[in-house]
């Protein structure tokens, strides 16, 4: 059982040091496919675009250890894929290098953690209140006031689970700003939008998220 811990161990250092040495090219690849609007386009199932997120913190992570900056890499990525100069990937830009920051801080950048979001898995919280929770991925506008955003990258946020559940359906004035920036980034219609703000006035709250 000791010798198996310690291979396992050795393989998950192997495999953290070979994606540092991956190309920067196949890390923008990466960053490129796991972006593209046409390919998340074709997602059908609810929350299919929270793999992804975990996949892109990694890679932005990878891209890090390379010595690139995070934010220039998205911002190429948003480029790459059609959106570079817009608000849509600004907003989409901003978020992804924010969740790779939040999985730093989080401790969940480790080697375990790491071939989990490569996975597209939910890595384990190691530092801080939440040590020993699942990093889920949250809707900052939650999926059932605005459906529509449920496979929008811009919308997701990494988030420890109990902060998660205890979020719930809630929607505050965060919220209300990210929908109007959706709005004027045409990611979001003018009544969904209105939904929005129509369930920040009423109050909700909910296990939801």
């Amino acid at each position: 059982m000791v010798k198996a811990a310690l291979y396992a161990a050795l393989l998950l250092c192997a495999l953290h040091a070979a994606a540092g040495r991956a190309p920067a090219n196949t890390v923008r690849t990466a960053l490129v496919s796991l972006c593209d609007p046409a390919k998340i386009a074709t997602l059908t199932s609810d929350r299919a675009a929270n793999p992804r997120v975990r996949k892109i913190a990694y890679w932005l992570e990878v891209a890090r250890q390379q010595g690139r900056d995070p934010q220039a890499e998205m911002d190429a990525v948003m480029e790459a894929v059609g959106w570079g100069g817009t608000l849509k990937g600004e907003l989409t830009s901003k978020a992804m290098v924010r969740n790779r920051i939040i999985a730093e801080r989080l401790g969940c950048l480790d080697e375990e953690g790491m071939e989990r979001m490569r996975r597209g898995a939910s890595p384990t919280v190691k530092r801080g209140p939440y040590a020993g929770e699942k990093l889920h991925v949250d809707h900052i506008i939650p999926r059932s006031v605005s459906p529509a955003l449920d496979l929008v990258l811009a919308n997701l946020e990494l988030m420890p689970a109990s902060l998660n559940y205890r979020k719930g359906r809630k929607v505050g004035q965060r919220q209300v700003d990210l929908a109007n920036k959706l709005h004027a980034a045409s990611a979001l219609s003018a009544s969904d939008r209105d939904v929005v703000l129509e369930r920040q006035i009423r109050g909700y709250d909910g296990d939801e998220s």
